[in-house]
């Protein structure tokens, strides 16, 4: 009942802070846009909190520099980006341009300023609509959130982080922020059931860009998915366990833990 409700509310609340945004989509600058959205974000927090029973944690505020930086976060839930987005101003976010076909959604991602990823067009389109992306976010100075993943991960489990994200820091030039979470226990990926508990989101300390390609990817990957385990032992009390890599799901799909998964992994 609790999944159904937040479920309701969660739809409510998009369809009134859609419309909200309409006005502003044709008057030039992002701000108000930006701020409904922060305000949506904030007031899906809350649907978080008094609905499915899902406390917020964050850690780590004090490794956010100042000025334009990269956010490059573990992605287990769609919840993850509601608490990520409310306390990081200025924030783009990488995303694929199947949040387009979703009515006026295509208007309020380009106000914001999104990175929409041509998923469509193959390789070539898709490295340009990046470039294109970080053009536009390295001009404006805004912090952009990517999920080198590129999928939804079961907890206790992770897809082999792309290089997306180095070539992004490369040609921004700004440090790389890892951001670990624990959502994945009560939020998990898209279902609409939720567990009471409180999600941790940490953001880690700065990585250099300037490292080879091969160096930056393994300490990515190992920072986030060590970290992440930390959150997730100590949200279940059991020993920390490293996520297992797994095979990139087919286009369309994502991968699903089973039971014998969900037991060894706990459900606090």
């Amino acid at each position: 009942m609790r999944g159904v409700v937040f479920t309701f509310v969660y739809y409510t609340l998009s369809v009134i802070y859609v419309l909200a945004s309409l006005p502003f989509l044709a008057l030039p600058g992002r701000g108000p846009v930006r701020g409904i959205i922060r305000s949506y974000t904030r007031a899906m927090n809350l649907n978080l909190r008094f609905v499915a029973g899902i406390r917020k944690e964050v850690r780590g505020r004090h490794n956010l520099p100042e000025g334009p930086f990269i956010l490059a976060a573990k992605h287990q839930s769609w919840g993850d980006g509601f608490l990520v987005y409310p306390e990081v101003r200025n924030l783009a976010f990488v995303t694929g341009d199947h949040l387009e076909k979703f009515p006026l959604v295509g208007g309020i991602l380009r106000k914001l300023g999104a990175i929409v990823i041509d998923t469509c067009g193959g390789g070539e389109r898709k490295a340009a609509s990046l470039k294109e992306g970080m053009t536009r976010a390295r001009e404006d100075g805004q912090r952009v959130l990517i999920y080198p993943e590129g999928h939804l991960a079961p907890v206790g489990y992770h897809f082999r982080y792309k290089p997306g994200v180095w070539h992004m820091a490369q040609a921004m030039n700004v440090p790389v922020i890892p951001v670990a979470t624990n959502i994945g226990l009560f939020w998990r990926q898209q279902e609409r059931d939720k567990t009471p508990g409180t999600a941790i989101i940490e953001f880690l300390p700065a990585l250099d860009p300037a490292l080879p390609k091969q160096d930056f990817m393994a300490k990515l990957t190992e920072t986030v998915e060590r970290r992440t385990a930390d959150l997730v032992a100590e949200a279940t009390g059991q020993p920390a366990k490293l996520a297992t890599l797994i095979p990139d799901p087919p286009k369309g799909m994502e991968a699903k833990p089973t039971v014998e998964d969900l037991a060894a992994y706990g459900r606090p």
